[in-house]
């Protein structure tokens, strides 16, 4: 976003609410302004596809031990330093290589993975869905009438009008909650109490919802970090699964070590005086 005077549009999509002259993109990467709106600039373009298992996402406690087309575009209108896809997430559309797909055609290759492999429906991940919002629910309408489950995998970041719109759409998701507090969000980039709205909106319309931590050293890695998360989570719902997750180097964070197993585990069961349904990742 330049400083230029003139026309600006501001993109409602998310907190951030960019104000944004013709032709220039958002933070996201993945929105742009055109003839004063600014419109989805990602839609239709896939740069992931893969047909992952559903734990993968993870999703534990929706339709175990199958799989699901999963697709992922580029852009997020969050900054985490360790972020685990950049070379997607953190790109735009002049730095990332992709390719068009229409929703139809992905609803159809999702419908023949359906007979040939067991394939469940289409997950929107990898990089952040919710920047390209509009490609997720025109996708969603089409893997719907086909008889298929739409999973969303998502950093949770978005206005509520937005989630609003796609939670009748969404099957199953997991969210991350990256952190206890605006504090850690201002450091990675984004809006806790957006995150937690997004979290109650789609439990509300009747969602199945996982959570996902990502415990990094030093940042959320304290009992007390873990009793907030897992608190706020039991406040929607104490059946809510949560994952807490071991932090590896990545990104601006390559130097720094690996979260120790010892700290995920006793984080877990930090999280089990609230939670029914806690588990451990990349451990």
């Amino acid at each position: 976003m330049s400083d230029a005077p003139g026309p600006r549009a501001v993109c409602a999509v998310c907190p951030r609410h960019c104000r944004l002259a013709d032709g220039e993109e958002g933070f996201c990467r993945a929105r742009k302004a055109k003839d004063g709106a600014v419109v989805c600039a990602n839609y239709g373009r896939i740069t992931s596809l893969a047909l992952d298992p559903i734990e993968k996402k993870p999703i534990a406690f929706y339709k175990p031990g199958s799989t699901v087309l999963s697709i992922g575009g580029y852009g997020c209108n969050m900054r985490c330093p360790f972020c685990q896809n950049d070379a997607i997430s953190q790109r735009g559309e002049g730095d990332v290589a992709f390719q068009a797909a229409t929703p139809a055609e992905l609803a159809d290759a999702a419908l023949r993975l359906k007979a040939e492999r067991g394939n469940i429906g289409l997950a929107y991940t990898y990089n952040e869905p919710l920047v390209g919002w509009e490609f997720v629910r025109d996708c969603a309408r089409e893997v719907r009438a086909r008889g298929m489950a739409n999973i969303l995998v998502s950093n949770g970041c978005a206005e509520a009008d937005v989630v609003s719109e796609l939670a009748p759409l969404v099957d199953a998701a997991n969210i991350d909650l990256k952190g206890p507090s605006q504090k850690f969000y201002d450091w990675a980039g984004g809006d806790f109490a957006a995150v937690c709205g997004t979290i109650r909106i789609l439990h509300s319309a009747g969602c199945h919802v996982e959570v996902t931590t990502l415990v990094v050293p030093g940042r959320n890695d304290s009992d007390s970090d873990i009793d907030a998360i897992a608190a706020f989570v039991a406040s929607v719902s104490p059946e809510i699964p949560l994952h807490v997750t071991r932090f590896f180097p990545r990104w601006q964070m390559a130097d720094a070590q690996p979260t120790p197993v010892a700290t995920v585990r006793r984080l877990a069961d930090v999280a089990r005086r609230r939670l029914r349904r806690v588990l451990v990742g990349n451990c």
